[in-house]
């Protein structure tokens, strides 16, 4: 079953309203807690993370049973939600400069990454 706030195929809408913790810190979803993405992210960087996450989820969906590319495609969805603030040390408890060395890590990494579902790609 997959994880995260759009488990079926009743996935929220964009403009569908989410609801917050009073501190930001989260999002609430059916009633779960899940952990927000990092206000500070820039947009185009939001934007960039999120298409990553979102391939390879994609990847995911269609990889079958070769072991070596889901475990992939999985090294690549936690690469995004870490760099979306979504996965490892919180957000939160981070300075500006270290939020920023963690998204833009994540992101290089993303971007170096193979991906087979990329466009263009061999």
């Amino acid at each position: 079953m997959p994880r995260g706030p759009a488990r079926d195929h009743g996935r929220m809408a964009k403009n569908e309203h989410v609801e917050r913790t009073p501190d930001g810190r989260y999002i609430v979803i059916s009633g779960r807690r899940w952990r927000a993405t990092d206000p500070e992210l820039p947009d185009e960087v939001r934007e960039q993370l999120t298409r990553h996450l979102m391939a390879a989820r994609r990847a995911l969906a269609l990889i079958g049973d070769d072991r070596d590319a889901m475990q992939a495609a999985r090294a690549r969805v936690q690469l995004a939600k870490v760099g979306l603030g979504e996965r490892g040390a919180p957000w939160w408890e981070q300075t500006l400069p270290q939020r920023r060395h963690r998204w833009e890590s994540s992101l290089r990494a993303l971007d170096e990454a193979p991906d087979p579902h990329r466009p263009g790609a061999p």
